[in-house]
């Protein structure tokens, strides 16, 4: 049995990004991503990072050998109980967990009599041995031993006394934690609250754990009826990384736990304002876009749209925002819609630093009513900051002429080249003024797009050395009226960037693609040129 008399209120953070993450389709982290993964999850205060399973595959070696330099957290590895019909000193699995790198170990095991009868085929009293020989052969040679009940709850339904006896026997090993696993995802948040209490009675929750799936989309919510019924250890995954529909998301429970409840979970206030940060980092690391709507830490999780609710929103925050959005490293973001009044546009300003003379009602009410009639035309701001910063500030002109285009054309060839070899060009010609010269340049690229920035910067950068750090980051298209087929509208989101590490993002909307673009394109480097202070020629 255990010993020690931990803390009730407190509450243990398990990651196991690094291993149930992987099992996302379309997910497969690299030794330099498990390293990266690690240190930020170290920076934001869990207890256990959960490195892989040592001996699995040449990516969890090496990354057992190159163990992360982890502050606070315990580095652990996982397994499995020892296989039958094997003592736990001669078993292949169990011998890489004791001679890895980790701190603590973590083996599952099964606790639903179906499995031990149909996968393993044994005795259930040999699947009892297992678990508690496996325990007590790991915990006389590392920190902490823990066992996770895969299919408890399963299990539990169907033989209550099997798998009782199947967390009894890692407990009276000397397991710190079990782990209550709901495997399959299926089961919702009144059974789990019912089961782990009745589990509760028979072995202390400061010693017991939950592992949730999200197939129901219950994850948080279990996890959280568990704590509520005694668990005090909760496994999840970033941004709720995991097989099928994903595990337990710990970037929503790390917050509810540390700002709505009472029970302690070790994070700091200044580790709880890394957790936006972390969050997309992982999906950099990812090359994914981040979910705009992820709770506490998504670009939408703390954005305004609708005049009415802004004006709640300047008087109060507390109106529609239940925490404070730079407690998590987020932050309040105002938009400006076709749903937008006045008070959206003064919010914005405030946000961006725009310094305008708000007093002027006429040059005020003509801005609104442009915004609306260009998102009539299908013109978006929501995500485009750096065009409405563009049409404010020229609505109170502001906004220098630093050139216009005269004319463009772009070209596209594909052809089989001498080798034959497929081969596809894009070739851009621009045409500008710049005050009383005019410029023309030609320009290859990487598709038409490409090609056309390159031409405009190649044009323009004798007069705005500014423009040689700027590079085109992302970008977006959407048919706006699909109904049209190939004459349909189309708006491009473009976001740029430069050395400084500003990230900004552009608008343009017209029938023509390559148009759309340019008219994106030509608003990143008016802004560009603009918060440089270039000087018009």
């Amino acid at each position: 049995m255990s010993s020690g008399t931990p803390n009730e209120n407190r509450v243990f953070l398990f990651d196991s990004t690094l291993r149930d993450g992987q099992q996302t389709q379309g997910v497969d982290f690299s030794v330099a991503d498990k390293i990266a993964i690690a240190m930020g999850l170290d920076t934001i205060g869990v207890d256990y990072v959960e490195g892989g399973w040592p001996g699995a595959n040449p990516t969890d070696n090496e990354f057992f050998n190159e163990r992360p330099d982890l502050k606070t957290a315990q580095f652990v590895a996982f397994g499995m109980t020892r296989r039958p019909g094997r003592s736990a000193e001669n078993d292949p699995g169990l011998a890489p967990l004791v001679n890895s790198a980790a701190d603590a170990v973590c083996i599952v095991g099964k606790t639903w009599d179906f499995h031990v009868d149909v996968a393993l085929d044994i005795p259930k009293t040999e699947n009892i041995d297992m678990i508690g020989e496996s325990i007590a052969f790991l915990k006389a040679r590392k920190s902490e031993a823990m066992f996770d009940a895969e299919h408890f709850f399963d299990g539990y339904k169907a033989n209550p006394q099997f798998a009782m006896d199947c967390l009894l026997s890692a407990y009276d090993a000397g397991a710190r934690w079990i782990v209550l696993c709901d495997t399959n995802g299926g089961t919702l948040p009144q059974e789990i609250r019912q089961i782990v209490s009745e589990v509760t009675d028979k072995i202390p929750g400061t010693y017991l754990g939950i592992h949730c799936h999200n197939d129901t989309e219950n994850a948080v919510a279990n996890s959280l009826a568990a704590v509520e019924a005694g668990a005090r250890q909760i496994q999840g995954t970033l941004n709720g990384l995991g097989e099928r529909c994903g595990n337990a998301n710990l970037v929503s429970l790390i917050p509810s736990l540390k700002l709505k409840t009472s029970y302690d979970i070790g994070v700091s206030d200044e580790q709880l304002k890394r957790l936006t940060s972390v969050s997309h980092m992982l999906d950099e690391r990812l090359n994914h876009a981040s979910s705009n709507n992820a709770a506490y830490v998504g670009q939408s999780a703390f954005t305004h749209k609708g005049g009415l609710h802004v004006s709640a929103v300047e008087k109060d925050p507390k109106t529609y925002e239940h925490i404070n959005p730079e407690d998590v490293g987020n932050r309040r973001h105002i938009v400006v819609s076709d749903q937008a009044g006045r008070s959206n546009v003064l919010a914005m300003f405030r946000d961006m630093n725009i310094n305008l003379d708000v007093q002027d009602n006429g040059k005020m009410t003509t801005l609104l009513q442009r915004v609306k009639d260009r998102e009539y035309e299908g013109y978006s701001y929501d995500g485009a900051e750096a065009s409405f910063e563009l049409l404010a500030r020229r609505a109170f002109g502001e906004v220098p002429k630093y050139f216009s285009l005269s004319r463009f054309r772009v070209m596209d060839d594909r052809r089989w080249d001498a080798t034959h070899n497929l081969v596809t060009e894009s070739e851009a010609t621009v045409r500008l003024e710049v005050g009383d010269k005019e410029i023309m340049e030609v320009s290859t690229g990487n598709g038409p797009v490409n090609a056309l920035d390159c031409a405009l910067r190649k044009a323009l950068l004798p007069f705005y050395p500014e423009l040689e750090d700027m590079v085109l980051l992302d970008y977006k298209v959407r048919i706006l009226t699909p109904q049209d087929g190939t004459r349909a509208v189309t708006r491009v989101m473009i976001e740029s960037g430069d050395s400084t590490g500003r990230r900004w993002t552009t608008v343009g909307v017209s029938p023509n693609i390559i148009d759309a673009s340019y008219n994106a394109i030509n608003d990143g480097i008016t802004w560009k040129l603009f918060h440089e202070k270039a000087k018009s020629i």
